[in-house]
C-alpha cells in the first residue's frame, strides 16, 4: 500500500474538498495531476500557519456579519409596527393582497434597511388588521416584526 500524501487545496475541487482544506491523496494524483494544474500545495508548517490565519480570519468575518444582523434586527425591533396602506372594500376586505415586496418598500421606506425580500415570511394577508412578518436577517438572525394593514 503506497503512503498516502497530505495537500492543502488551493481551489475546490469536486468530490475531495473545498479551498483550503487538508486532505490526504494519493501520491501520484497530487503529483501528477493537483500540483501541476494548482489545485493544490504540499502541506508545509508554513502553508497550514497560512491556512488557519486564512480560517481564523474568515471566521471573525462571519462573526461580524452576525452581530450586523443582529444589530439590524435590534433596530428593527425598537421602530415597533410598520403601516402598510391598501385600498379596502367591504367588511375590512384588502384589494389584492399585501406582498413581501410592500413589507420591503415599507421598512427601507421607514429604517433606510436593505431587507431580501426573499427573507420575508408573510401569513396570509386578506384584510386590515395587525400580522407579524418574520424576517429572515441571517441563517441564524430571524427578526419578527409586525405590520398593520390599514385602509388609504
Amino acid at each position: 500500500m503506497a503512503k498516502r500524501l497530505q495537500v492543502v487545496l488551493n481551489k475546490n475541487v469536486t468530490k475531495l474538498g473545498k479551498n483550503g482544506d487538508l486532505v490526504e491523496v494519493a501520491p501520484g494524483y497530487a503529483r501528477n495531476y493537483l500540483i501541476p494544474q494548482g489545485f493544490a500545495n504540499l502541506a508545509t508548517p508554513g502553508i497550514l500557519r497560512q491556512v488557519e490565519q486564512r480560517r481564523e480570519k474568515e471566521r471573525q468575518r462571519l462573526i461580524a456579519i452576525k452581530q450586523e444582523a443582529d444589530a439590524r434586527k435590534t433596530a428593527l425591533a425598537t421602530v415597533g409596527r410598520f403601516v402598510i396602506r391598501k385600498q379596502v372594500g367591504e367588511g375590512e376586505a384588502i384589494f389584492g393582497t399585501v406582498t413581501s415586496q410592500d413589507v420591503v418598500d415599507v421598512i427601507k421606506e421607514i429604517t433606510k434597511q436593505e431587507i431580501d425580500r426573499k427573507g420575508v415570511t408573510l401569513p396570509d394577508i386578506s384584510r386590515t388588521g395587525f400580522y407579524q412578518v418574520e424576517l429572515k436577517l441571517h441563517p441564524e438572525v430571524i427578526a419578527k416584526v409586525e405590520i398593520q394593514v390599514a385602509p388609504l
